[in-house]
C-alpha cells in the first residue's frame, strides 16, 4: 500500500470550481485513493471563506488534517493568519514524516511552497517522492525547486471528481498500480442536501465549465470556412442556440449538486431559455437549480417515491425556470448581453489599435489580481456567443499564452540554472500544445522586473496587432490551431509572433544582464 499526503488551500481560482466545499472536494480524492488502494496518511488544507484572490489575514478560514482512516476532519478554524501559524506545524510534521519515509506520494492544491508549505514541499524535493497537484502559480513555484512532478497543470475548466482522478491516475500510472476511477451517482449521498443553496451560485464558475462548448463552436466555425465542409455552417448555427442549454445545464447542476436530476432541469430551462441568449440560459439554469433544491427536499420530507421526488424535483423545476425566463426575464437577458458585446464592438470601432493596446497591457494585470477569471473570460463566451470568435479571446492567445511561450522558451535557452530549465520545460510544452497555463511564466517574471515589464510591453504590443487587423479569436485550444479559429490569420499570426518574438528576446537580455 501507497502512502500519500494532501496539502494546500483552497485557492482562489480553485474556490469557483470545488474550493469553497472542502469537505467535498478532499472526499473526491479519499474515493479515489480507495479506489487505488492508497492510504492518505496525511492532510493539511487550509479552506478559506472566500476566494484567496482577494483575502486578507483576518478572513475566516479553516485547517483540514486526516484522522486514522484517511478522512477529512476540520480540526481547527479561525483568522487565516491564526490558521496558516498552526498549519506551519502540520506542515513540519508532515516534512517530518516525508523524511522518515512514511509518505510516498504528495498531493498539492493551490498550495504556498515558500511559507505555510515550505518544509513539506522541502522534504519532497529531498527525498524526490512523487508530487501531483493542480494551480498554475503554486505549481511552478514547487516546480523552480526541483520537486519530482509528475503531473500538474491550472485549475482552469477542472471540477473535484476530475482533479482526483488525474491526482490518483497519475501516481498509479507511476507506480504500476491497477486502478479503477470511481465515477457515477453511488459516489455520495445527495437524498439529504444541507448546503446553503445560494452560496452555490457562481457566474465565473458557469462560464468557466461552459468553455470547452464554446471551444467547439470556434471549431465548427473554422471547419465551415473549408469548401468541402460548408455545409458545418449549419451546425454552426445550431450550436449558438445550443449554448443557453450548455450553460443552463451547468448552472442548475452547481446550484444543487442533485447530478441527474439537476442536469435534466437544466435542460428542460436551457431550451426554453434559447431566446435570451447565453445570460437567458445561465438564469434559467441558476432558477432551475434553486427549485430542483426546493422541491428535492419537500418531497423527500413528504416521503413521495424516488420517481416522483425526480419527476417533480427535474420536471417542474426545469418547465417553471424555463418558462419564467421565456416570458419575463428572456428580453432583459438579450439586451444585456448585447449591450456587453456592442460596447467592445464602439471601443474597437472608435480607435482598434488604442483597444488592442489597452487590452494587451492589462491582460497580465487583470491574470494577476485575480480579475480575469471573474470578468474577462465571460465577456470572452459573451463575444464567441455571435460570431464563434473574440477579440478579447485573440488577445488573451497573443498577450498571455504566447508571452508565456516566449519567456519560458527564453529561460530554457539562456539560463543556466538547471532548476529554473526544468521548470520552464513543461510551462513552454502547455503554452505551445494547450494554449493555457500561463502561469508558468509567473516565477521568471516576479524574480526579475525587465522580463516582467518585458511581458506587458509585449502584451500590449500584440494587442495593438490584434486591434490593426481586427483580429477574432481565442485562446484554450493548441497554439498551432489558433490561426484557423480566427477571421483573420495572416493577422494573428504577425501578433503572434510579434508578441511570442518580444518577450522571447527581453527575456533573453534580462537574464544575461543577470549573469553579468
Amino acid at each position: 500500500m501507497k502512502n500519500i499526503a494532501i496539502i494546500g488551500s483552497s485557492g482562489g481560482n480553485l474556490y469557483s470550481l470545488g474550493g469553497k466545499s472542502p469537505h467535498k472536494l478532499l472526499q473526491e480524492i479519499k474515493l479515489q485513493s480507495d479506489a487505488a488502494g492508497f492510504q492518505i496518511t496525511a492532510m493539511q488544507f487550509i479552506a478559506a471563506d472566500a476566494s484567496m484572490d482577494a483575502l486578507n489575514d483576518t478572513a475566516q478560514a479553516s485547517l483540514f488534517t486526516s484522522d486514522p482512516n484517511g478522512q477529512a476532519v476540520q480540526s481547527e478554524s479561525g483568522p487565516l493568519k491564526t490558521i496558516n501559524e498552526i498549519a506551519k506545524i502540520k506542515d513540519q510534521e508532515i516534512g517530518t514524516m516525508i523524511l522518515e519515509g512514511q509518505i510516498d506520494g504528495l498531493v498539492v492544491m493551490s498550495a504556498d511552497p515558500d511559507d505555510v508549505n515550505k518544509q513539506s514541499v522541502a522534504a519532497a524535493v529531498e527525498k524526490r517522492i512523487p508530487i501531483v497537484g493542480t494551480g498554475g502559480t503554486s505549481m511552478s513555484k514547487i516546480s523552480t525547486k526541483g520537486a519530482y512532478i509528475i503531473a500538474k497543470s491550472g485549475t482552469t475548466g477542472t471540477t473535484n471528481r476530475t482533479r482526483a482522478i488525474s491526482f490518483i491516475g497519475s501516481l498509479a500510472n507511476y507506480w504500476h498500480v491497477n486502478y479503477k476511477a470511481m465515477i457515477g451517482s453511488n459516489m455520495e449521498d445527495n437524498s439529504q442536501p444541507t448546503e446553503n443553496i445560494w452560496r452555490n451560485i457562481n457566474i465565473r464558475g458557469i462560464m468557466i465549465s461552459a468553455l470547452p462548448g464554446f471551444i467547439a463552436m470556434a471549431i465548427v466555425l473554422a471547419l465551415s470556412k473549408i469548401p468541402a465542409f460548408s455545409g458545418l455552417q449549419d451546425v454552426f448555427d445550431l450550436m449558438i442556440q445550443a449554448l443557453p442549454v450548455i450553460v443552463s445545464v451547468i448552472a442548475a447542476k452547481q446550484v444543487s449538486n442533485l447530478d441527474e436530476v439537476s442536469i435534466v432541469a437544466g435542460v428542460v430551462a436551457g431550451v426554453l431559455a434559447v431566446d435570451g441568449g447565453i445570460i437567458g440560459g445561465i438564469i434559467g439554469g441558476i432558477v432551475a437549480g434553486i427549485l430542483v433544491h426546493y422541491f428535492f427536499t419537500k418531497c423527500i420530507k413528504w416521503r413521495f417515491p424516488v420517481t416522483t421526488v425526480n419527476i417533480a424535483a427535474g420536471g417542474l423545476a426545469g418547465l417553471i425556470a424555463g418558462l419564467l425566463v421565456f416570458y419575463l426575464f428572456a428580453p432583459i437577458a438579450l439586451w444585456i448581453g448585447d449591450g456587453i458585446k456592442d460596447t467592445i464592438e464602439i471601443a474597437i470601432a472608435f480607435n482598434p489599435i488604442i483597444a488592442g493596446l489597452i487590452g494587451g497591457l492589462l491582460i497580465w494585470p487583470a491574470i494577476l489580481g485575480g480579475v480575469y477569471h471573474a470578468a474577462i473570460l465571460p465577456i470572452v463566451l459573451l463575444e464567441m456567443e455571435r460570431t464563434g470568435a473574440s477579440f478579447l479571446g485573440a488577445i488573451d492567445m497573443v498577450g498571455l499564452v504566447l508571452v508565456s511561450a516566449g519567456i519560458n522558451l527564453a529561460t530554457i535557452i539562456s539560463t543556466k540554472d538547471k532548476g529554473e530549465a526544468a521548470a520552464a520545460t513543461p510551462g513552454f510544452l502547455i503554452n505551445m500544445g494547450f494554449g493555457t497555463f500561463v502561469e508558468a511564466a509567473y516565477p521568471f517574471m516576479f524574480s526579475n522586473k525587465l522580463v516582467f515589464a518585458g511581458a506587458i510591453f509585449s502584451a500590449g504590443a500584440g494587442g495593438a496587432l490584434v486591434g490593426l487587423f481586427d483580429v477574432r479569436g481565442t485562446a484554450y485550444v493548441p497554439t498551432f490551431t489558433a490561426p484557423f479559429l480566427t477571421n483573420n490569420s495572416i493577422g494573428f499570426v504577425i501578433a503572434m509572433a510579434t508578441s511570442f518574438g518580444l518577450s522571447f528576446v527581453i527575456t533573453i537580455i534580462a537574464n544575461k544582464m543577470k549573469k553579468k
